[in-house]
């Protein structure tokens, strides 16, 4: 009698309208009805894991975020009669992040965790409310999260808008053949800093700035009736009128340049960006943080630089620029802090006659660099059979302790697994890291598949490139004979598995040292990393080898196959780095990005 006077109760409300009798019948059965007095709280973020699911028989229950910042658009939320909670938080088996009030003297049928896992499995309709719910949730979640972000960057120019929409003057422009005397009065008399030269049908071929006035016309004295193709700058950076505002802004970092010519289909010019047409509504503009980088004598200059990096990457977050633009953007200007930093240590030390070069591993050599990132680096050197190895290697190991130490200062922590070129087993000669690399091919146990996939996506930034250049050739030519080492490596990534539960729920406790948390690059961006560095390999490297399970999960050619199914479901962009491939960005439902979130920031009423 009263299981049946539950279902008919149960009836009049969203989704158990729609479920099945049998599963309705279940719920009823193992459900308990409890009472809860006004101003009770039934479930709070300190109670920990929630091992119940709540129904509102009869009452209202208020929902309260209870996190510092609000990620949906309310704080706090009534629940009414046939309303149910904490959904999130039972399907995950954590702490809920909200807590549930009753406002007035309120009965809930309470249903045991396990048994909510099976009624999901047992009524469709039921396990589609719930996992539409949660999507719904997240989605405003993510909405909220831009808000309060966009309050940052109040009143700023959008990063994601089109160049013509800010191009708001005719460009003037001159033929190659105009002498220098008359484009410089064009300059004075128009208030303009720049002059583009087109040739007969309007592309682009140079531009010349205020700043080359002084160092190729006055300082070497050149006569001002000579054409001005003697003076400008050829091959000036040029986007597509469509391009967005961050793109032009990622080229003036990467290429330290201050303007950037926009062009038609047909490469004719349309207009003219500055750094000042970009940034003047910048609270932290892209010219003042490269000049004040560039500019900097001192750490303190350059760690109030690596904030403004952070601050203006904040700003275009804000704003919508996607992860793959975002990282590029952060990634430049981070190596320009450290190509200075370098440079401000290369005056207190004598390296002359050293050919050296500085290199970047890991996701820093992939330039995907975020918010928040640690050092990975090396030193790679040539040593002369007239030069005193001991003794190069300890005037490049004192340069690199102070290196490591000024970038952390000034924003870069230091590695917790000693990956820095201080390191006296990553400050080596072209061919010790060449004997290292092969060493770790030649026998992959499982400390060399974790040693490749950080040091084999490496970049040289700063010194003799040259050198990484050849140890990248080196590298590619090792590989391409070491099947079994492919084999290693496949099965390798396939031990890292996404953090999801059994119900399309997250696991959030694969790190003690931080619960409640999802290492998105560890258990997310990796994922995809790992897959497209084994797809960048040498056909002849996947050819499948037979191996015991005990070895490898599955063959290279099986891993090969399994993984491109499940990769072609999904929208995926890759970018040649050092070794591998980058990954950029992901569509499998929201993009991907690479730092640590806590999962409170999907603080969720009704599904936390």
């Amino acid at each position: 009698m009263l299981v049946d006077a539950a279902v008919e109760a149960l009836r009049r409300h969203s989704p158990f309208d729609r479920m099945e009798l049998d599963a309705l019948r279940f719920l009823s059965e193992k459900s308990r009805l409890g009472y809860f007095p006004k101003d009770s709280h039934i479930v709070t973020p300190d109670m920990g894991p929630v091992n119940t699911f709540y129904i509102i028989q009869r009452g209202k229950v208020q929902a309260k975020q209870t996190g510092e910042i609000n990620v949906t658009e309310y704080s706090s939320l009534t629940l009414g009669t046939g309303e149910c909670f904490p959904i999130g938080s039972v399907m995950a088996r954590r702490a809920s992040t909200n807590a549930y009030i009753a406002i007035e003297d309120t009965f809930c049928y309470q249903l045991p965790a396990d048994d909510f896992v099976q009624l999901m499995q047992m009524s469709q309709p039921f396990n589609l409310f719930c996992t539409q719910y949660i999507a719904t949730l997240l989605n405003q979640s993510r909405r909220q999260l831009q808000v309060q972000f966009s309050q940052r960057a109040a009143e700023q120019q959008s990063m994601s808008s089109p160049l013509s929409s800010i191009i708001t003057k005719t460009p003037v422009s001159v033929s190659p053949e105009t002498p220098i005397r008359q484009v410089i009065e064009a300059m004075v008399s128009g208030h303009i800093g720049s002059m583009v030269v087109v040739d007969q049908d309007k592309q682009p071929v140079g531009i010349f700035t205020q700043s080359d006035a002084l160092k190729r016309i006055l300082l070497p004295g050149m006569s001002l009736d000579r054409p001005i193709s003697e003076v400008m700058s050829t091959r000036p950076h040029a986007l597509s009128e469509h391009a967005h505002v961050y793109d032009a802004a990622l080229a003036m970092a990467m290429h330290s340049v201050r303007h950037v010519l926009a062009v038609d289909g047909e490469g004719r010019l349309k207009g003219v960006v500055s750094e000042r047409d970009l940034f003047t509504l910048q609270r932290v503009g892209l010219r003042q943080v490269r000049q004040s980088i560039e500019g900097a004598q001192d750490i303190d200059v350059l760690r109030q630089a690596g904030a403004d990096v952070r601050q203006l990457a904040l700003n275009m977050l804000a704003q919508g620029v996607g992860a793959e633009q975002l990282t590029q953007f952060i990634s430049a200007l981070n190596d320009t802090v450290t190509r200075r930093v370098i440079q401000l240590n290369l005056a207190q030390h004598d390296l002359y006659g050293i050919e050296w070069a500085w290199l970047s591993f890991g996701s820093e050599g992939r330039d995907e660099q975020t918010f928040s990132t640690d050092q990975d680096n090396g030193i790679i050197y040539t040593c002369t059979d007239i030069q005193n190895r001991d003794e190069l290697e300890l005037r490049l190991l004192e340069f690199a302790q102070d290196v490591n130490r000024d970038l952390d200062a000034v924003g870069f922590p230091f590695c917790k697994g000693n990956i820095m070129a201080s390191n006296p087993e990553l400050c080596l000669t072209l061919e010790a890291w060449e004997e290292k690399f092969s060493r770790w091919i030649r026998v992959p146990e499982p400390k060399a598949l974790l040693n490749a996939t950080i040091f084999f996506d490496f970049r040289a930034l700063y010194g003799a490139t040259h050198l990484a250049d050849r140890l990248r050739v080196t590298l590619l030519n090792l590989v391409k004979t070491q099947a079994v080492f492919l084999r290693m490596m496949a099965g390798n990534a396939l031990q890292v598995h996404p953090p999801l539960g059994k119900i399309r729920d997250f696991i959030t406790d694969l790190d003690p040292a931080h619960p409640g948390c999802i290492d998105l690059k560890a258990y997310g961006a990796r994922i995809f990393i790992d897959a497209a560095r084994i797809f960048r390999w040498p056909p002849v490297c996947i050819t499948p080898i037979p191996c015991s399970a005990s070895a490898c999960p599955a063959s290279a050619w099986a891993w090969h196959r399994k993984k491109q199914r499940r990769l072609s479901k999904a929208s995926i962009s890759f970018r040649p780095c050092a070794f591998g491939t980058s990954i950029l960005r992901t569509s499998m439902g929201g993009r991907a990005t690479t730092s640590s979130i806590p999962t409170s920031s999907t603080n969720l009423t009704g599904a936390s």
